[in-house]
Parts: structure tokens; C-alpha cells; sequence
């Protein structure tokens, strides 16, 4: 099969076969997640990770990881992806409803970010059967420029807890370099059953991210496996 290549943003049912698209301006300095994400509006999460982390995806001909950040003029080899079919767009009710329910749970707003207090059981992002999610609802809150409010991080389904969304470009790059650096510092509360002994300590382990054809979940893995990351916990 022949790859093409494309400097034009790519259509919503491109990717029945092999294409390489180009890195514009705009996308500088993106996460290559986020670069399908922007491109391919019905590719789910899950789809996404799992095309990169197998190595479909290329960046210059060589492998890459989801949270690499992309530069001007980088080659993308695109393989063939498999893209949900648009959904209706919200009618004005629907958005008005968002708009109210977002309000509701909007602990902090200025003009940079909104700090959401999500509830368990409603998701972030969509995916493979979930329609309703937080992303979704952000769009009722476009402004007049076009500014779309954007997520910097997220939260699991089932678990509840503040949720920073950036209003602005320049608030979204300079969260993302926040979190990216671990200068955020984040604080869990979980209920647990029985007292954990001792009763406070460290967890020192590697993480790696498995992907499953709806979802995504993080598992424990060994040192100096593909796409394991170290992660330090804290607890008390």
C-alpha cells in the first residue's frame, strides 16, 4: 500500500488506509495523543493509545510514545484507524442543560480555568459506549472566538474529585507543562477497609498503561518494560 502525503487537517472519515500527514504550527508542541484526538474527532481514547503504544503509529519512521510532543514539519505515519461515525450535534436545549449542569459543579472560575468538582460515574472523556462525559459538555461552553475550554488531566469514571479544564490555548500549554513536570501536586482520600499497617509508607512500583478494546486501565509491570513509567505514592 502507498502512503500520501497530506498537509491539509485530515477529514472525519479519512484512515481507510495507510496516509502520512504533516505537524502544522499549530500543532506544535502537542502531546501525540492529543494530535489524534484534534485530528480525528470520532477516534475514541482507547483506540488512540492503542495504535501508538503498538507501534502503528511512526514520527519520522520511528516509534513513538502517546505523551511525546510533536514539533513543526514531523512526518505522522497514520494507519488505518477505525472512526465512529459522527453523532448528532446537541440541540440548544441539550447545550443549555450542559451549561447548567457544568455550572453546578463548578467550584473556581476566572479567566484561564474553570475548577470542575466531577461526581463518580460520570466520565471525562468519551469511549466505546459512553456518550455522555464532561468533554462532551465543554463544547456548550465555546466562546465567541472559538475558544473551547480544554481538559488537562483527568479523572477515572468512578472516581469524584476537582477537575482543572483550561479556557484558553495559552492556559491549556502552560497546565499541561504543570502537570508534565509534576509541579502540580495532587491528593487522593479513598475509604479503605481495615488500617493499613504501617500506616503510612511509600509505594515505589512501574505502571504501564493496558489497553482493552473499550478501555483503558493501568497495571503493575516490571523494570525496563515498554511503556513503563515509574510512579512514587505517598500514603497516609
Amino acid at each position: 500500500m502507498t502512503e500520501t502525503e497530506s498537509q491539509a487537517p485530515a477529514r472525519p472519515n479519512a484512515g481507510k488506509g495507510v496516509q502520512t500527514v504533516t505537524v502544522s504550527g499549530d500543532e506544535d508542541g502537542m502531546r501525540l495523543d492529543r494530535f489524534f484526538e484534534a485530528r480525528y474527532p470520532g477516534l475514541s481514547f482507547s483506540h488512540i493509545q492503542r495504535i501508538i503504544r503498538k507501534g502503528e503509529v511512526r514520527v519520522n519512521g520511528k516509534r513513538a510514545q502517546p505523551k511525546d510532543r510533536l514539533h513543526s514539519g514531523q512526518a505522522i505515519r497514520v494507519p488505518p484507524l477505525k472512526i465512529e461515525p459522527p453523532k448528532p450535534g446537541p440541540s440548544s436545549t441539550d447545550e443549555q442543560k450542559n451549561r447548567a449542569f457544568i455550572k453546578s459543579i463548578t467550584l473556581h472560575e476566572d479567566d484561564d480555568v474553570l475548577v470542575l468538582n466531577k461526581p463518580m460515574g460520570l466520565a471525562v472523556q468519551g469511549g466505546s459506549g459512553t456518550f455522555r462525559h464532561l468533554d462532551g459538555m465543554l463544547g456548550s461552553l465555546t466562546s465567541r472566538d472559538g475558544q473551547r475550554p480544554r481538559l488537562v488531566h483527568r479523572l477515572d469514571k468512578d472516581t469524584s474529585g476537582c477537575l482543572l479544564v483550561a479556557k484558553t490555548r495559552f492556559a491549556a500549554t502552560a497546565l499541561a507543562k504543570t502537570f508534565r513536570t509534576r509541579s502540580a501536586r495532587k491528593i487522593y482520600w479513598a475509604l479503605v477497609a481495615g488500617v493499613p499497617r504501617p500506616r503510612q509508607g511509600r509505594v515505589s512500583t512501574f505502571l504501564a498503561k493496558e489497553d482493552r478494546e473499550d478501555e483503558s486501565m493501568m497495571r503493575i509491570a516490571k523494570h525496563g518494560e515498554e511503556g513503563a513509567s515509574h510512579a512514587i505514592t505517598y500514603y497516609a
